[in-house]
C-alpha cells in the first residue's frame, strides 16, 4: 500500500501529552502493522476564537501544501472528525482524487454540525463525499444516516480500541502502594475534562451518599481543568457538603491512567452524552467496574450486564450505581465485560480498519 495521509484536530505533543492520545494510539498500531503513515494535526489545545482561527488556519495551509505536493503518493487519506479536519480530506479527493475516510468522534456531530446551517452543510458534503465513514457508537451512526442521508453501506460502528497491553488488570494492592492509595478503602475514579458536561458536580453529589455507606471511601477526579470557574463550582459543591476524600488529581500519562484505573474499585463517567466513552472501556479492560451514564456509546457499550447504567444528571441514581458495584466488589458480569473489552481490542480493529482501506484501495484501482 502506499501512504497513508491522517488528518486530525487533535494530536498530543510532550506539552500536552493527552491532547488526542486516542489519534496517536491509532496511528501508531497501523504504523506498527506496516502502513505508511503522515500526520498532519492541530497539536494545541488551548482555545479562544481569534487563537482558534490561527491555529486552524495553520493546520489548513500546511495541510493543502502537503496535498498538493505529496497527492501521487498517497493511497487514501483518514479524516479524524467530520469538521473542520474533514474538509481537507474532501478537497484532497475533489482536486486530486485521493479517496478519504472519515472517523466521527462524537461532539463533530452533536455539537459542531448543530452550530449553524452552514456548518450542518459542510458537514454533510464531508460525510457524503467520503468513501468509508467510521462512528465509533450506534447511536452516532443512526443519526449520520437518518440525519445527513449517507448510505448505511458505506458505515462501520469501530470504537478506537484498546491497548490490552497497557489496560489490564494489575494487583490491586501493588498498584495502590505505588499510587499511595488506602489498600482496603473503597476507591471511585473520574476521569474525564472536568466540565459541567462531564457531570461531575452530580458525581460529588452521588459520593456524598455512597461516603454514608462506605465512610472510607474516596473519589479522584483525573482530568484537565479547563474551566477553573467550574472547578471552583466542584470544591465549593465538597465544601457545601461538608465532603473529604475528594481529590483533583489532574492529567496523568497513559500508562500512570492505567494503573489508576486498574487501582480503583469503581470507575464513574456520569457524562450527559457520549460518542463513544473509550475511557470507560479501558477500564473494563483493567478489570474494573464502570458506572455511567445511559448516553451514546455508552448504552451499547455497557449494556447486557458489560457495566451499570444510570440516567444522566440524576445524582441518586448514579449514588445507588456506586453503591452497588462497590457492594458487588467489581465481579458483576466480568465474562460480559472480557467480551466486549476483545471485541474493542487493538487487534480486531486493525483487521476492520484493513479490511476497509484493502476495499477503498481496490475500487480505487478498479476505477
Amino acid at each position: 500500500m502506499k501512504k497513508l495521509a491522517v488528518f486530525s484536530n487533535m494530536y498530543p505533543t510532550e506539552a500536552h501529552p493527552t491532547y488526542g492520545i486516542f489519534v496517536k494510539n491509532q496511528v501508531e498500531m497501523l504504523s506498527a502493522a506496516g502502513l505508511e503513515m503522515n500526520v498532519l494535526a492541530v497539536t494545541d489545545p488551548k482555545g479562544g476564537k481569534v487563537r482558534s482561527l490561527l491555529k486552524y488556519g495553520k493546520w489548513f495551509l500546511q495541510s493543502a501544501l502537503y496535498l498538493r505536493k505529496h497527492h501521487r503518493e498517497l493511497a487514501l487519506t483518514h479524516a479524524h472528525y467530520a469538521f473542520p479536519t474533514g474538509l481537507i480530506a474532501l478537497l484532497g479527493k475533489r482536486r486530486y482524487g485521493v479517496p478519504y475516510v472519515v472517523t466521527l468522534h462524537g461532539g463533530d456531530i452533536d455539537k459542531m454540525a448543530k452550530k449553524n446551517a452552514r456548518i450542518r452543510q459542510m458537514t454533510q458534503d464531508v460525510l457524503r463525499g467520503a468513501d468509508h465513514l467510521i462512528t465509533v457508537g450506534e447511536r452516532l451512526k443512526q443519526e449520520v444516516v437518518s440525519d445527513f442521508g449517507v448510505d448505511e453501506q458505506k458505515v462501520t460502528v469501530m470504537s478506537m480500541g484498546v491497548d490490552r497491553n497497557v489496560f489490564r488488570p494489575l494487583p490491586k494492592g501493588k498498584v495502590r502502594h505505588k499510587l499511595n492509595l488506602p489498600e482496603n478503602a473503597p476507591v471511585v475514579l473520574f476521569v474525564g475534562n472536568i466540565i459541567r458536561e462531564k457531570g461531575v458536580v452530580e458525581l460529588v453529589r452521588a459520593f456524598a451518599a455512597v461516603k454514608e455507606r462506605f465512610p472510607e471511601a474516596s473519589l479522584h477526579l483525573i482530568g484537565s481543568t479547563r474551566s477553573e470557574a467550574y472547578v471552583e463550582e466542584v470544591r465549593q459543591c465538597a465544601a457545601d457538603l461538608a465532603l473529604d476524600g475528594v481529590t483533583f488529581e489532574g492529567t496523568k500519562p497513559q500508562k500512570e491512567l492505567a494503573d489508576w484505573l486498574a487501582a480503583a474499585d469503581v470507575m464513574a463517567l456520569p457524562s450527559y452524552h457520549e460518542g463513544f466513552g473509550l475511557v470507560a472501556l479501558e477500564a473494563m479492560a483493567a478489570g474494573t467496574q464502570v458506572v455511567a451514564s445511559d448516553v451514546g456509546g455508552l448504552t451499547y457499550l455497557l449494556a447486557d450486564g458489560a457495566g451499570i447504567l444510570v440516567p444522566p444528571r440524576n445524582s441518586e441514581r448514579l449514588a445507588a450505581g456506586l453503591s452497588e458495584a462497590l457492594e458487588g466488589g467489581g465481579t458483576q458480569n466480568a465474562e460480559q465485560r472480557e467480551t466486549v473489552v476483545e471485541e474493542h481490542s487493538y487487534g480486531t480493529i486493525l483487521r476492520k480498519l484493513n479490511a476497509i482501506y484493502d476495499n477503498i484501495g481496490r475500487r480505487s484501482t478498479d476505477g
